[in-house]
């Protein structure tokens, strides 16, 4: 698997022009694009969420489409509208900007319930249905969604449906002060960091299909359903991660064990994305939020109690 390696090894490091000093985040986002899984950025306002989003897009090539959610947008703006045309005395399907191989669809959390839900079908499906009429969408196909914590004024709550198709939520937080630093220089020497495509998306459907095929011992999979099944039993939480939790986490195991050129999944690659894989896909009792505490903060602490198995090739 050094071949995987190496590529993810090269979209890091371009997509790192872009993103200063955050080098966890990045490298958990090229994983979740491995496993062919949809991206939400949550963080305050500022901190380079959709920078990370247009750096994602471009090093990874193919068609990429933006789309600026607010309160008035309809979910025909997303998926698409058919027109009549004179000219031909039929309708004619329009595609939205969802029919892109990369689609961030920023500030997700501003749009009404009814068109976040337009994305649904696109995200577990990977098609639209429209007018009677199904179709695919391009390959490979993924939703990077941006959304700020703090401004809650005027924004719905993404359902929990919607959340659980999310592959994995990642934050970027405050820069530390170097990178802060490195950041300004960039910016006054007016080098704004562009980004560079490195793969083309063929190579990367490839690329998916190779992670796949990274070995999973019995043990290691018993190890995934038991970190998910503690979520579920947790005083602390009031609903616990799905099925489609524990498959994401295998898969996220198998995209963290080729990045690093092992051809099978060790307990330490189930570890490292727990949080990233699980925290949205749980929710906190009032206990525990009075006590300060994150569904990620939770996760972190239930994986402590799970017995770690021996590593097994």
């Amino acid at each position: 698997m050094t071949g995987i390696a190496d590529k993810s090894q090269k979209l890091i490091d371009q997509i790192e022009v872009a993103i200063v000093g955050k080098s966890e985040t990045v490298r958990k986002s090229v994983i979740s694009l491995l496993c062919n899984g949809h991206i939400l950025l949550e963080d305050i306002p500022g901190v380079g969420k959709t920078t990370l989003a247009k750096a994602l897009a471009r090093s990874i090539g193919g068609e990429f489409r933006r789309i600026q959610f607010t309160p008035d947008l309809l979910p025909a703006d997303v998926t698409g509208v058919s027109i009549f045309n004179q000219k031909e005395s039929e309708f004619q399907f329009r595609p939205g900007p969802v029919f892109g191989n990369v689609v961030l669809a920023d500030e997700i959390n501003r749009a009404t319930p009814k068109t976040q839900s337009a994305l649904l079908e696109a995200m577990e499906e990977r098609q639209v249905t429209s007018d009677g009429a199904t179709r695919p969408l391009p390959n490979p196909f993924f939703v990077i969604a941006t959304q700020n914590t703090l401004e809650m004024t005027g924004t719905y709550p993404l359902p929990e449906a919607q959340l659980d198709r999310f592959f994995a939520r990642l934050s970027l937080g405050y820069p530390d002060r170097a990178s802060e630093v490195t950041v300004l220089g960039l910016h006054d020497e007016q080098q704004k960091g562009e980004v560079d495509s490195v793969l083309a998306p063929a190579e990367l459907v490839e690329m998916q299909e190779e992670v796949r095929r990274i070995f999973v011992h019995d043990r290691i999979k018993e190890y995934v359903v038991d970190v998910v099944r503690a979520t579920r039993e947790s005083n602390q939480l009031m609903m616990g991660a799905s099925p489609r939790g524990s498959l994401h986490l295998m898969r996220a195991a198998q995209a963290c064990a080729a990045l690093k050129g092992d051809t099978f999944v060790s307990p330490d690659d189930v570890k490292y994305m727990s949080t990233a894989v699980l925290g949205h896909r749980v929710q906190a009792r009032a206990e525990a939020r009075l006590q300060g505490l994150t569904t990620d903060e939770i996760v972190a602490r239930i994986l402590e109690t799970v017995p770690t198995p021996i590593p097994v090739m």
